[in-house]
């Protein structure tokens, strides 16, 4: 069974169900069999189907010229899809692990964000940069990190991580269709979770969702950090606590409308993210609701980020990410009457 398949049977007026990593390769599928200007390659993407075989199909599918190797050079991938799309071609190209696409920092900064500003909008880059990221799968040095605030700080890039697999399939869709570049976060440990994913639900960029409906305390996370949001709100309602949890999924730009709103309703608010505090999208959003919705908090904004540290060990990861705990302390620091 190659990844392009359900993973179980379905009947015919059902929803297939796909781990996150087969509802990625799906859309690429899709979307290469939409759009012959849609290109795949990267270190390993063809033949082997990538390391996490998120790939796994697409070459044999589509042949060697629309899904390949590469040398093993990120900034040369990256430098090779700017001068596709800027010729009329829709590449998307994987960076095989999240520290990996540092070597291409330079072209993603320099050229991927400014080119469209630089021409007054008359060179476009439709192009995508997927790059697994995240902790939980204990990966050495280089092969686990948060990297989000640099893309999320860089005008001219949008920023999408999806922490569901039919999100996965719709945003990826979504940002092989932008006129204009996309980093496309994908959170490693949810690679292997399992969901119904409907191929014919459309998703804007740019849009948060309320995973969790609340009225007491509103949870703010992002891909990975989700389930751990959504795990946390499940342990304060058996404490009598009704807990809103918000996915925000296109980091950049930021659905102000869907998190004011959330925390407006509630009073309270909890950031989650793996990526270290400081200076982090985690510390926007922190700002930005305590900006806008001053008025309406019954307590300063909490964070429960990674530390400020380099990425920690596989053996003391568990140490370093949020977890459940760690939420639930943020929670009861937020002003409860008794």
């Amino acid at each position: 069974m190659t990844m392009l398949e359900p993973t179980r049977t379905e009947a015919a007026h059902e929803l297939p169900v796909l781990t996150m990593a087969g509802a990625i390769n799906r859309a690429l599928a899709d979307a290469m069999e939409a759009d012959p200007s849609v290109l795949v390659f990267g270190e390993d993407v063809g033949t082997l189907g990538g390391v996490f075989r998120v790939t796994d199909g697409l070459a044999a599918r589509f042949g060697g010229d629309r899904c390949f190797d590469t040398p093993l050079a990120e900034s040369g991938i990256v430098g090779t899809a700017v001068g596709m799309a800027m010729n009329g071609m829709r590449p998307v190209v994987e960076m095989q692990f999240d520290a990996f696409a540092f070597p291409a920092f330079e072209q993603i900064v320099s050229h991927v964000a400014k080119m469209a500003n630089r021409t007054r909008g008359a060179v476009r880059l439709p192009m995508v940069i997927r790059i697994p990221t995240g902790g939980g799968i204990g990966g050495v040095e280089h092969h686990c990190d948060s990297s989000e605030a640099y893309y999320a700080h860089t005008p001219g890039l949008t920023v999408v991580c999806p922490a569901t697999p039919q999100d996965a399939y719709s945003l990826l869709r979504a940002a092989i269709e932008h006129p204009d570049p996309v980093i496309f976060l994908e959170p490693k440990k949810l690679y292997w979770s399992k969901a119904p994913v409907d191929a014919t639900a459309p998703a804007a960029l740019g849009h948060a969702r309320v995973a969790r409906p609340g009225s007491d305390v509103t949870l703010i996370a992002y891909g990975n950090s989700v389930g751990v949001a959504l795990d946390a709100a499940e342990v304060a309602a058996s404490e009598g606590r009704s807990v809103q949890v918000v996915d925000v999924r296109t980091l950049t730009p930021l659905d102000d409308e869907t998190l004011f709103a959330a925390v407006r309703a509630t009073g309270r608010a909890v950031v989650i993210a793996e990526a270290p505090g400081f200076a982090s999208v985690a510390s926007e959003i922190q700002a930005r609701i305590s900006e806008h919705c001053f008025a309406h908090l019954e307590a300063p904004v909490r964070r429960v980020a990674g530390f400020d540290i380099p990425y920690a060990p596989p053996k003391l990861e568990r140490f370093h990410l949020p977890d459940v705990d760690r939420v639930l302390d943020a929670i009861d620091t937020l002003g409860w009457e008794e």
